[in-house]
């Protein structure tokens, strides 16, 4: 026997027993949760400005959290739709852009479709919706105030342990005023 025949073995088995202990990991129901995690901003801040090339941009990370809730229709043991919904707290990253300090408050609410596959306690994840954000902040001591709808999307990994689930998540905010918004988190779900 071939080492590759032994390695698509050793996978097969391992794959059928994941499924065997946890056959029904997609299952319908409520959840709520929340993680934290790192928010990186990264926004041109002076508009209107002749600036050198490359333009100076402010790119800061912050340290980030979501609230979230949501239901999950099982289409099968291992395939799952849903629906979830949360609050976005981006932090409140600063620093000095060409000397102006530059300060942001941004949060926001989002609302996703999601779908999942799960094989054994294991899951993958990916969704797509869009996010209500609002921003306040300060530039060079001005104070502002502005807020959109945008495209919002992620991926992400899950650990279920029975009606608890441990997941990790890297979600992506196309905010229109900005050049990348992120958030990568780590949380805990509870099913019920």
């Amino acid at each position: 026997m071939t080492i590759q025949t032994r390695i698509a073995l050793l996978a097969g088995a391992t794959l059928f027993t994941l499924t065997a202990i946890n056959a029904d990991a997609a299952e319908s129901g409520f959840f709520m949760g929340g993680s934290i995690g790192t928010a990186a901003v990264e926004a041109n801040v002076v508009d209107g400005v002749v600036l050198p090339d490359p333009a100076p941009v402010f790119d800061e990370n912050d340290f980030g959290w979501k609230f979230l809730a949501g239901y999950d229709f099982a289409l099968s043991d291992v395939f799952s739709l849903g629906i979830e919904g949360g609050y976005v707290d981006l932090g409140s990253p600063s620093a000095d852009v060409l000397t102006v300090p530059v300060s942001l408050d941004p949060t926001g609410l989002n609302l996703y479709g999601t779908a999942g596959v799960d094989i054994g306690p294991v899951g993958l994840f990916a969704k797509y919706g869009f996010v209500d954000w609002e921003v306040e902040g300060s530039i060079g001591g001005i104070d502002f105030d502005d807020d959109g709808n945008d495209p919002a999307y992620g991926v992400g990994v899950r650990f279920n342990l029975g009606s608890v689930e441990i997941r990790g998540e890297y979600e992506i905010f196309d905010i229109s005023e900005a050049e990348d918004v992120t958030l990568l988190s780590a949380g805990i779900v509870v099913r019920f």
